[in-house]
């Protein structure tokens, strides 16, 4: 059901209310006939901008978007939105690209909303902002189509394609003074190409894969090069696509069923998608109404269930995007796990997944493996639970010494990352140590990444293998050693990692997947009972206090605890 009012010249104005009548008239003071407002309004909700290279290109795209629209006999309405690039923004100590996510999902809830549009089409493509879309269409259940803007075309420096994960890899190196910086300038300055999401499984690539996953593209859309001719293809097939949904009845949270989102998770372990995705796929599930299913420990069970099937940079080496895109792309890969997905769940063509895939062939066998040839069987995360973990910990197994797996230590606790990093640089740090660096979460430090430490720990072997790493903050994809992280609840948010004292011991034992503060219960509660943090407003503007005034828990997704 449409949810504007459609107007007949019959009618007489007293019939209606004055708010609407008001609406009727700016619209035609716009310059729209009476035959284009009478028809669906589709909301096409950008987040095109000037700095953000993978959505520079997305004016472009809405055209062909708007232009399906208008010939599927909708009124198309482009509408923006934040969109920041993980890549442009400072990460530390006012580092916003997470938070605004969830601002993101408001911006389109109030647009939508406020505008009554019939159905959407959202055009994204980096980090934060394809989740806070997806957020956004689980929030509203309207109509809705994702369109993510395509992968960036590989630099080529030398006469060789050269893929941007790989200039990143040589910063340390070139601060140390380890390379000739005639090279290293040459790659920083061509390893980029013009648009799209950067040429490997972070977050922007890894969080369109997902929205496919979902059942929320049209089908490799995700795989799909930002420069290609296909892109402008199916953005006018989505315009036409989505006044289908709109006819049809067929809403967001018809797609986005706990089904889908577990199809999703089970991708996401084959691709060895982005760490973020632990914090972006519950959110979207919580939106949807799925809060009460604990994904992090579907996480955990996926990862024991799904092989890896294609191993893309940054933590394979030899492939990237691109080459998956060769290899038949994101269909091709679903065609080959077919036997453990969902393939009955409903998809925004109108269709099945199985019905979307019933012809995708893989070209590349190496890039997309099968099941029973898979790159690696060994679980890629698990989740460790127990009192200094009772919402879950995050740990990378396959990284983690075959020494470590079982693991007793005292606690040295540090209440910052700098705090960290002072007492390694200065010796404070002895081997066996449990170097707990804590207040990094969300609400703490919106979601800073210890990833530093643990690398700096890596130069120092004696540490590196016998230490572990226990933090709220967040980790990379290059995750190693016994680090354990986004620790829930958060030490802000009164969890038990928030009352460790010095000298604590801790166990982690990862084949049980337990992690422990070896104190009594009842000495934990009389701890919990006197923890008190305050948040150093003073330090930050309106957006990020407000921000750690609201943000739950990680493993609920980060979204409002409201």
């Amino acid at each position: 059901m449409l949810q504007k009012k459609k107007y007949e010249d019959m009618r007489s104005c007293w019939e209606f209310g004055e708010a609407e009548e008001c609406r009727r008239g700016l619209m035609y003071g716009m310059g729209y006939s009476k035959e284009e407002i009478d028809r669906p309004l589709i909301g096409v909700v950008n987040s095109w901008n000037e700095y953000n290279p993978g959505h520079v290109h997305l004016d472009k795209v809405a055209e062909r978007v708007k232009q399906g629209v208008r010939e599927a006999g909708g009124l198309p309405l482009e509408v923006m939105t934040t969109g920041i690039c993980d890549g442009m923004v400072l990460k530390d100590p006012k580092y916003i690209e997470v938070p605004s996510r969830n601002s993101i999902a408001d911006q389109v809830e109030m647009t939508v909303e406020g505008n009554f549009f019939d159905g959407m089409v959202l055009l994204c493509t980096c980090d934060s902002i394809v989740p806070g879309y997806l957020m956004a269409c689980a929030r509203l259940d309207i109509p809705a189509i994702i369109v993510t803007g395509g992968y960036m075309p590989l630099g080529i420096h030398k006469g060789k394609e050269v893929v941007h994960i790989h200039a990143q890899d040589k910063v340390g190196a070139a601060a140390k003074g380890m390379i000739d910086m005639d090279v290293y300038n040459g790659l920083i300055e061509q390893s980029w190409g013009i648009c799209g999401g950067c040429t490997s499984m972070t977050t922007a690539n890894s969080m369109c894969m997902i929205a496919e996953a979902l059942g929320m593209t049209l089908p490799n859309n995700s795989s799909t090069c930002a420069v290609s001719s296909q892109l402008y293809l199916m953005a006018y097939k989505a315009g036409k696509q989505i006044m289908n949904l709109v006819d049809e009845g067929i809403t967001a949270r018809q797609i986005i069923t706990e089904a889908a989102v577990k199809n999703a998770i089970k991708i996401d372990m084959a691709v060895a998608g982005s760490t973020n995705l632990i914090l972006h796929i519950p959110a979207i599930a919580n939106e949807a109404g799925l809060g009460h299913i604990q994904w992090w420990r579907y996480f955990d069970e996926a990862s024991n269930q799904v092989p890896l099937l294609s191993h893309l940079a940054p933590s394979g080496d030899k492939y990237s995007v691109k080459d998956f895109d060769l290899a038949g792309g994101m269909t091709a890969l679903m065609k080959n796990m077919e036997t453990i997905l969902d393939t009955s769940v409903m998809t925004v063509t109108g269709k099945t997944m199985a019905e979307n895939i019933k012809d995708a062939k893989v070209y590349l066998p190496d890039v997309i493996r099968t099941l029973d040839n898979p790159v690696m069987t060994e679980p890629g995360i698990g989740v460790l639970y127990g009192n200094l973990a009772p919402e879950g910990a995050m740990i990378k197994i396959a990284a983690v010494p075959a020494n470590l797996m079982t693991y007793k230590g005292k606690a040295k606790v540090f209440n910052s990352l700098d705090e960290s990093l002072e007492a390694l640089r200065n010796g404070k740090i002895q081997p066996g140590d449990a170097c707990v660096v804590r207040f990094l979460g969300m609400k703490a430090r919106f979601g800073t990444t210890a990833f530093t430490f643990q690398e700096e720990l890596k130069g120092h072997p004696e540490l590196f293998n016998s230490c572990a790493i226990i933090t709220d903050g967040r980790f990379s994809g290059g995750t190693s050693g016994l680090s354990v992280g986004y620790v829930s609840p958060e030490a802000a948010l009164g969890g038990p990692l928030g009352v460790i004292e010095d000298g604590d011991e801790i166990s982690i034992d990862i084949p049980n997947r337990n992690i422990t503060l070896c104190i009594s219960d009842e000495e934990l509660n009389d701890r919990l009972s006197k923890f008190h943090w305050e948040f150093p407003a003073n330090n930050y503007h309106r957006f990020l206090r407000l921000f750690v005034k609201n943000v739950g828990s990680m493993a609920q997704g980060c979204v409002w605890d409201c």
